[in-house]
């Protein structure tokens, strides 16, 4: 799939207030500072998209953006380690919780784990939850270019072992990238169009 247009819509922190249409949306979520922006804006070709900054917990919204005029990209605020007040926090946190839960045209969510660390337990705590609420969700290792490709399976391995150690049946769909270097955008676009497709085909949700 190729992106040709992507147009924010909206910011907010009420669910009901989300966009109305019933296209397919895919939420990306990680911890603070996993790349999050810099991963929006390599994927839809568009540096300014999504608001970067070397501060943590940047993103205290949740932010629709309309791609290719028949889905949405949801960029969602990161959980854990953002330097903002604790009520802040809660209130950014239960509106994450109340998306997941209420967004009926949620078609997967995206959680991004920055690659160069080994399996983090909030991370490991965040994807029980998805698998928990039955939520659908792939993972996106990213800054794939500062480690090596050992490394990077070593890490992987450690996350499939944890998931194991933690009643999973199998690691979720995973793919591996790079927002300088571009690795994993084909991976990961043809992902989204083949669950589009999908859901095209079968008249919606």
């Amino acid at each position: 799939m190729k992106i040709n247009t992507a147009e924010f819509i909206i910011s907010n922190s009420d669910v009901s207030k989300c966009p109305k249409d019933f296209l397919p949306e895919y939420a990306f979520i990680g911890r603070s500072n996993v790349g999050k922006s810099s991963l929006i804006n390599m994927l839809t070709n568009n540096k300014n998209l999504a608001k970067t900054s070397g501060k943590p917990g940047k993103t205290q919204l949740i932010n629709h953006f309309l791609i290719n005029k028949n889905w949405f990209l949801v960029d969602l605020p990161g959980y854990g380690y953002a330097k903002v007040s604790k009520k802040t926090k809660s209130v950014f946190q239960q509106f994450i919780t109340d998306y997941f839960e209420r967004r009926e045209q949620l078609a997967c969510a995206f959680v991004l784990i920055d690659i160069r660390h080994e399996a983090q337990k909030i991370d490991i705590e965040f994807m029980s939850f998805m698998g928990e609420s039955e939520i659908p969700f792939c993972i996106i290792f990213t800054k794939a270019d500062k480690i090596s490709k050992t490394k990077i399976d070593s890490h992987i391995a450690a996350y499939r072992k944890q998931m194991f150690a933690n009643n999973w049946a199998e690691m979720p769909p995973y793919f591996v990238t790079s927002s300088s270097e571009g690795t994993g955008k084909e991976q990961l676009l043809n992902y989204i169009d083949e669950v589009n497709q999908e859901i095209f085909n079968n008249n919606g949700f």
